[in-house]
Formats: C-alpha cells, sequence, structure tokens
C-alpha cells in the first residue's frame, strides 16, 4: 500500500496519512509500525524490490533444467523478464530510486543489489550448469548472464522510451525472440542447440555493437 502512494505521489509529496488511507488503517497505527516516512519509504521500497527480485527468479526457473531444449527455455525466460521490467511495478521502483538519488543517495545502489545484481547472479549459475552439461560452450558464466541481460533490456529501455511507452505483447516476444537468437549463436553448443542452417549463419562483419 504504501509504495503504491509512493509511486503515484513520490516521496516528498506522500503523506502518512494518504498512506494510512490506503491501507485503511489509523494513520497513528502506520506510526507505531514504521516510527516515521523515512523509514516506511525505506521499508516500501525493499519489500516491492524483493518482490520484482523473486519474480525474476520464477522466471528463470526454468533454466536449472540442463536436459531441456535450451533455445526454448531461455525463449521462456526471456519473455518472462522482459513481462517483468516492463511491468508498472519495475517501472515505478527504477524511476523513484532515481527521482529520490538527492535525499536517498544510497537508496538507488540498493535496490539495484537486491534485484538486477542478485538477478545477474542467478543467471550465472543457471548458465555455468548448462555449460557444464554441454547445453552452452565452455564461457565466464558472470560474462554471459550480462550478455544476455544487455541483449533483453537494451532494446526493451530503448523501445519503450525507458518506461514512457508501453509496449505490446507481440514486441516483447520480438525483443526476447532475437535476444535468445543473439545469445545462442555467440554462447550455443553444436550438442546443445539446434545447428544453424548456411542460410542462417551469421555473416563476419569488423563492427561490434554492445536495467
Amino acid at each position: 500500500m504504501a509504495f503504491t502512494v509512493f509511486a503515484r505521489r513520490g516521496y516528498a509529496r506522500a503523506s502518512v496519512q494518504e498512506i494510512a488511507d490506503e491501507a485503511k488503517a489509523a494513520k497513528p497505527t502506520v506510526y507505531n509500525h514504521f516510527g516515521d516516512k523515512e523509514t516506511l519509504f525505506r521499508g516500501a521500497m525493499a519489500a516491492a524490490a524483493d518482490s520484482v527480485a523473486a519474480e525474476t527468479f520464477a522466471a528463470i526457473e526454468p533454466l536449472r533444467e540442463t536436459g531441456a531444449d535450451v533455445r526454448a527455455t531461455l525463449g521462456v525466460a526471456a519473455t518472462g523478464l522482459l513481462r517483468i521490467c516492463a511491468g508498472e511495478r519495475s517501472h515505478a521502483l527504477r524511476s523513484l530510486a532515481f527521482a529520490e538519488l538527492a535525499t536517498f543517495p544510497e537508496l538507488a545502489v540498493a535496490m539495484q543489489e537486491r534485484t538486477s545484481v542478485h538477478l545477474t547472479e542467478a543467471l550465472a549459475d543457471r548458465f555455468a550448469r548448462l555449460a557444464l552439461s554441454g547445453a552452452l560452450r565452455p564461457c565466464d558464466p558472470d560474462t554471459a548472464a550480462e550478455h544476455f541481460l544487455a541483449l533483453l533490456i537494451g532494446p526493451l529501455e530503448s523501445r519503450s522510451r525507458l518506461g514512457a511507452r508501453t509496449l505490446p505483447e507481440k514486441e516483447l516476444e520480438g525483443i526476447a525472440e532475437s535476444a535468445v537468437d543473439t545469445f545462442v549463436r555467440a554462447y550455443g553448443s553444436q550438442a546443445g542447440t539446434p545447428s544453424l542452417s548456411k542460410k542462417d549463419s551469421p555473416v563476419p562483419d569488423s563492427s561490434q555493437s554492445s536495467w
């Protein structure tokens, strides 16, 4: 309830009374539980971050199945992650953390630690397992995780105008498909991924390109 009010009003304009009304509780009850507005804000942000993190961990859980079709499983995980990152709660969490950067300079780092840092670590663990099983080529799993997320978040932020535009489901699926295709071409093993036809094989290029 508190996070909803903070996301709607911002930290400075949100009042404890408004939060109490949203929660259908008495204002003194809110103070008794949290002490002050700052503690309430920090708690609301942490709870929202943990909720988003739990959703992202659930989205990549299928990657534990090392015997599954790695391309198909990556596709499911990628689409799930994009839905979460494009969701209202994730967007509000990022916006609030950066909007209040001057007042709470450490908060953005703490939110990043709870969400994207832990997600990258979890993905690295999954990719290490997949590499050991032969589904992916031998690689640095931390780097692979960073690359996989970059392939998803970069296009998402660009196309959504940093969250100002809501992307339709078909567009999210397109981003996921493109990201998985690029990732599998870079990290897939001949045994663990479908072979590419001569027509589909990537053409060498001297140029390189890089929430």
